[in-house]
């Protein structure tokens, strides 16, 4: 079976075949950096974490371009609000995203250019849609430029919907247009906003539009074709459907493959700072859920699913993984070899199976539920041959998730190691005392300990080589 994914171009499940064989590119919109990123973006960069390891997996060169927006109308009336250069914003939040998916285990993109950084490509694209009759300069005076989607007869074609039943574009007045469905192409500079926000041009002083930025940058990395452009599936209409229409009309064949995630909701509307609803890392860690099992929540869910973000649907998700992290835990101490976990094994049928059938994680979890109950089966009876192959399985499975609880990744996951050494001398105290009380035969005053410790969250397992602690509960 071949890895099959569904195209909202064609809404179908197709085979993926790449342009050139063995090598995959790959476009992610990115966050526009007007404010730090919320959990709901951060969904994005996992999603397609998980699509580009799958790649990797089957042997492909993947070269991932993942942009950032560091210039656009929200981002200026933020600079505005603040009294700072927008580029001072723009950067800030810019590094707090780094951090963010590195917390979160996403791969660093091959490139991760920023849209400031491709005016002329921009501009050389812009030229070429004037010059063949897709896009003209607005005669108001105002150094906007315009594509012309009348000029375009399959405009509508990726969200389905028909140009006569469209509105007004809303970038920009529509004195300057020929037709309200306009949209920007480049805008002139406006005397109410930053004096830095703008570049010389052929039209003038001004800056980019918000849909021409991403048709430059996939153009300068992945060429004219290329095979997978991913973002949410907010940005189908209009970001996306006028990527199509301009990059096309200026004679670029473009993406082969249009892939696009479901949102995150809270309370069935969608996350974000306007709405006041937008949740952060920090809230995450406050609620001591730590990245690893915030990554299993995104991960659960198929990609192309909403997921209606709960407290309780993620501190579901968090003992769920621990639970799965017990077990590796569990498996390596029993067959250390001198190299923890050892070496990755291979996966099995099923998880492929789901894998290649639309990247159908859930599918795929159930796959790696499934081993680790025979896992644990092995362990209960000693069988240490099905203990070792059956964790070298669950290790690749996980592997590909980004979520291998033995991956250096994860290393001091969670709290700080000051903080993590008080935890160990005080659980290493109390199952002092509780080991004392056995030695007195004093059950009830080692089960009291015991239990102590699970109402603090803390799972104490008896095994052969003494007794193990974990943070969350055990199977």
């Amino acid at each position: 079976m071949t890895l099959r994914l569904y195209d909202t171009a064609t809404r179908s499940v197709r085979d993926f075949v790449p342009r050139e064989a063995g090598k995959v590119g790959v476009y992610l919109c990115g966050l526009t950096l007007q404010a730090p990123p919320h959990i709901g973006h951060l969904r994005s960069g996992v999603n397609y974490d998980v699509l580009r390891r799958w790649l990797l997996a089957a042997g492909y060169e993947v070269t991932f371009i993942r942009n950032v927006t560091d210039i656009d109308d929200k981002i200026l009336v933020k600079a505005g609000e603040q009294g700072r250069p927008f580029w001072s914003i723009a950067y800030a939040n810019e590094l707090i995203l780094a951090e963010s998916y590195r917390a979160l285990n996403v791969l660093a993109p091959t490139y991760e250019p920023r849209a400031t950084g491709h005016i002329p490509e921009m501009h050389e694209l812009i030229t070429k849609l004037i010059a063949d009759g897709h896009a003209y300069p607005a005669t108001d005076g105002s150094g906007d430029v315009y594509f012309d989607v009348a000029s375009w007869p399959t405009y509508g074609s990726l969200s389905g919907q028909s140009p006569d039943a469209m509105q007004s574009a809303g970038d920009a007045p529509d004195r300057g247009k020929r037709d309200p469905r306009d949209f920007a192409l480049w805008k002139g500079a406006k005397p109410d906003e930053p004096a830095d926000a703008y570049w010389p041009s052929p039209w003038g002083l001004g800056r980019p539009g918000w849909h021409i930025e991403c048709s430059a940058m996939c153009w300068r990395y992945l060429g004219p074709e290329f095979d997978i452009h991913g973002g949410g599936l907010d940005l189908t209409f209009p970001h996306h459907e006028n990527e199509i229409a301009q990059s096309q009309a200026a004679g670029l064949p473009f993406a082969r493959f249009w892939v696009h995630h479901g949102l995150l909701s809270i309370g069935g509307a969608k996350m974000g700072k306007s709405a006041g609803n937008a949740l952060d890392l920090t809230y995450v860690d406050s609620l001591g859920v730590r990245p690893v099992e915030l990554r299993y929540y995104y991960a659960a869910a198929h990609y192309r699913s909403v997921i209606d973000y709960s407290e309780d649907s993620l501190r579901e998700a968090a003992t769920a993984y621990r639970r799965i992290e017990g077990f590796v835990q569990r498996a390596t101490e029993r067959v250390d070899d001198g190299q923890p976990g050892g070496q990755l094994g291979e996966l099995p049928a099923g998880f492929v199976a789901a894998m290649d059938d639309d990247l159908n994680t859930s599918a795929a979890l159930a796959v790696l539920q499934q081993e680790i109950r025979d896992g644990n089966t092995a362990l209960s009876i000693g069988d240490d041959v099905t203990v070792r192959t059956t964790l070298a399985a669950v290790r690749a499975m996980l592997d590909i998730l980004g979520i291998d609880p033995l991956d250096p990744a994860w290393a001091g996951d969670g709290s700080s190691d000051d903080l993590r050494a008080v935890v160990d001398s005080l659980v290493a105290l109390a199952l002092e005392q509780r080991a004392q009380a056995r030695v007195r035969k004093d059950w009830a005053a080692a089960d009291a300990v015991r239990d102590q410790l699970k109402l603090a969250g803390v799972a104490v397992e008896d095994t052969p080589q003494g007794p193990r602690w974990t943070i969350g509960e055990q199977d």
